[in-house]
């Protein structure tokens, strides 16, 4: 089996007891552990997979309620370090009737934005190693030059790197910024998962065939293109498959776009064989696999919490 690493922020979410109101409105949260790195390891680890999560967090209450929390769920902590020098990272989230959410971050600075390049430098990678990271802490902090060391240290190691870019634009000083620096990191990936909602804005191409052409630089040889309940399509440098989503009740998106990484990237960790070159047979089951998880996770509230295990995923997929 190989190994799953996630590196960047893992962050509390703070879930609204309403739904269908405006963020000022909401009268009462609940916590639940969150940040699209950390829910990509919980989604390995639950599934049965190796992970283990790398960054930074708070010496406060919610650190330690975040590593208790990745503990839990058999993610390895021993790359999470705690500072003093700032607090675990908080999002405020709002909840629309179709599971749809807006965000309020707090975190500025926050402990993730502090993991540094020398952090990385005690992380044990071999050429089995599978890296997954985001854009959110790709923005101009120290965390920015961890994530260039590990993805440099991984890459030399002959392992393989997974890149989602989950658009958060409240995070950055503007879109261009981030635009800009995901197109940077978008070579350094071998796979790339984008989502419809980010095609455009990521590429500036409207047309959706040239946009997805377009990804497919430096060491890009696997575009996963998401469309929420209407599917996914995986596409390679000699073609594609697609797998069609599932109609389910969705009372919180949030972690579903995480769990669809976290989920294909399992499958990968236990593949036999070269996963640079995997049949379409063999994609098209990874796809409706990941596609499960994800419409499972839409149907429960938080990101971690709502994480599916590996008999779930295998009952839905057969109808039960």
């Amino acid at each position: 089996m190989r190994t799953m690493y996630a590196i960047g922020e893992a962050l509390i979410d703070f879930i609204p007891a309403e739904t269908g109101v405006a963020l000022k409105e909401v009268s009462s949260f609940s916590k639940a552990a969150g940040g699209a790195p950390a829910n990509v390891a919980c989604t390995v680890a639950k599934l049965g997979g190796r992970s283990l999560f790398i960054g930074k967090l708070g010496e406060d209450a919610f650190g330690d309620f975040l590593v208790d929390t990745l503990n839990q769920v058999g993610v390895d902590t021993r790359y999470v370090s705690r500072t003093s020098q700032a607090n675990t990272a908080l999002a405020f989230v709002s909840l629309q009737a179709d599971g749809s959410r807006d965000f309020s971050f707090y975190r500025k600075p926050s402990a993730d934005m502090l993991l540094d390049e020398s952090d990385i430098d005690a992380c044990s990678f071999d050429s089995d190693s599978v890296l997954h990271y985001c854009s959110v802490d790709l923005i101009e902090a120290p965390v920015k030059y961890a994530h260039i060391r590990a993805i440099d240290a991984v890459k030399s190691k002959g392992g393989f790197i997974s890149f989602d870019p989950n658009v958060r634009l409240p995070l950055w000083n503007s879109a261009e910024e981030c635009r800009r620096t995901i197109l940077e990191f978008i070579p350094r990936s071998h796979l790339v998962k984008i989502s419809d909602e980010e095609l455009t804005f990521i590429t500036g191409i409207e047309n959706e065939a040239e946009a997805i052409a377009s990804l497919f630089v430096g060491d890009v040889t696997s575009v996963l293109f998401t469309r929420g309940s209407k599917g996914a399509t995986w596409f390679t440098a000699g073609g594609s498959v697609s797998v069609s989503g599932h109609a389910v009740k969705a009372v919180d998106t949030t972690g579903a776009g995480d769990s669809f990484i976290g989920a294909l990237l399992y499958q990968l960790t236990t593949a036999a064989g070269d996963i640079r070159s995997l049949t379409e047979a063999e994609m098209e089951r990874m796809l409706a696999f990941a596609n499960a998880a994800a419409a499972l996770t839409t149907t429960r509230h938080g990101a971690i919490p709502s994480l599916p295990a590996l008999d779930e995923v295998n009952r839905f997929m057969n109808g039960e």
